[in-house]
């Protein structure tokens, strides 16, 4: 199927059609409809690259994220991916594997579509990249590690406020001995979390060991390997908080294979409530963190930004709340 045929069938020349998905000039609506309508009754589909060349538009935007095999992340692309839809986008998804060597693969890649914005929901980043992009006016959303500036945004989570929740839900079955498995140091969003822990406890007064911050990777391995770790002091702490939920599912294999009673020997508080944690045994007490609205958030800054202009970006927040399960309760003997 071709140009032509499409203009033939409905009854316009080859350059209203033309026109019709490029977008290079404005067409009667009742005829762009038209053309649309017999475009799909053939099985016509207009080249996007060529209409990228020749209107400097592609109706595509990268979507670029650190772990596809993390659960957090194929809702947050769904859910990008719907709102793309809506608007009659696409949506070009790439995975860095937390690798900065990646991320400028990535990054180049994304340029050479010509895509309209990028919405970078990753925690690296280093400054040079963004310039590839800011050098070309190519409208930019980041989830935590940006700065607000002409046609770049960021979305910042509320870490602290559901930091806190968890830590007062934790004090109120009477737990003071309260550990934390992070995530990787080099990541902001980890270091953000580890740091509203601390800053949430010296607020209220409670002593953490040094020994009671274990390192992890977010994932479940990294999570069984803090676990054992915290297992094997002398004196054992009575909750733990993990960094997301993937290492809290890993704490509690462990706790599961050496014998420990979750949350009747120890309390633990997973972060994002992904699918999985609501299914696990005990179901998980976790932080919620809306990937929808995240994605709804980055699209939107991306469409209300065009390629080229000086508008200055936003910068949103995203709430957090404390999602309350089986896995926390009373403090051991009371």
């Amino acid at each position: 199927m071709n140009i032509r045929q499409v203009a033939k069938a409905a009854g316009v020349s080859s350059a209203t059609v033309s026109r019709v998905f490029t977008g290079s000039a404005t067409v009667d609506p009742a005829t762009a409809r038209r053309v649309h309508k017999v475009a799909k009754q053939i099985g016509y589909f207009p080249n996007t690259y060529a209409r990228a060349l020749s209107s400097g538009k592609s109706n595509t935007y990268g979507l670029i994220i650190s772990d596809i095999a993390n659960p957090f992340f194929p809702d947050l692309v769904k859910s990008f991916e719907h709102q793309a839809l809506e608007y009659d986008y696409e949506t070009l998804v790439v995975d860095t594997n937390y690798d900065l060597k990646r991320m400028e693969q990535c990054i180049r890649r994304l340029v050479e579509h010509k895509v309209d914005g990028v919405a970078i929901m990753t925690s690296e980043m280093e400054p040079r990249l963004v310039q590839i992009l800011s050098r070309r006016e190519i409208p930019i959303v980041f989830l935590d590690t940006g700065k607000v500036g002409p046609h770049i945004s960021n979305i910042s989570i509320d870490y602290e406020h559901g930091i806190d929740l968890a830590i007062d839900h934790l004090l109120q079955f009477g737990h003071k001995r309260i550990a934390l498995i992070q995530g990787p140091p080099a990541l902001r969003s980890a270091a953000a979390r580890r740091n509203a822990f601390i800053a949430a406890l010296k607020r209220r007064n409670i002593t953490l060991p040094h020994e009671y911050i274990r390192i992890g990777n977010h994932g479940v391995d990294g999570g069984q390997a803090a676990m054992n770790e915290l297992l094997d002091l002398r004196i054992r702490p009575t909750a733990i908080m993990c960094s997301n939920d993937l290492t809290a599912i890993g704490a509690l294999n462990v706790a599961h294979l050496r014998g420990i009673q979750i949350p009747k020997e120890i309390s633990l508080v997973g972060f994002d409530d992904i699918q999985l944690s609501s299914v696990m045994q005990p179901p998980l007490t976790t932080i919620r963190v809306s990937r929808i609205e995240i994605a709804t958030r980055a699209f939107t800054a991306l469409y209300g930004t065009a390629k080229g202009s000086k508008v200055r970006g936003v910068n949103h927040v995203i709430s957090t709340e404390l999602v309350a399960r089986a896995s926390t309760g009373p403090v051991a003997g009371g």
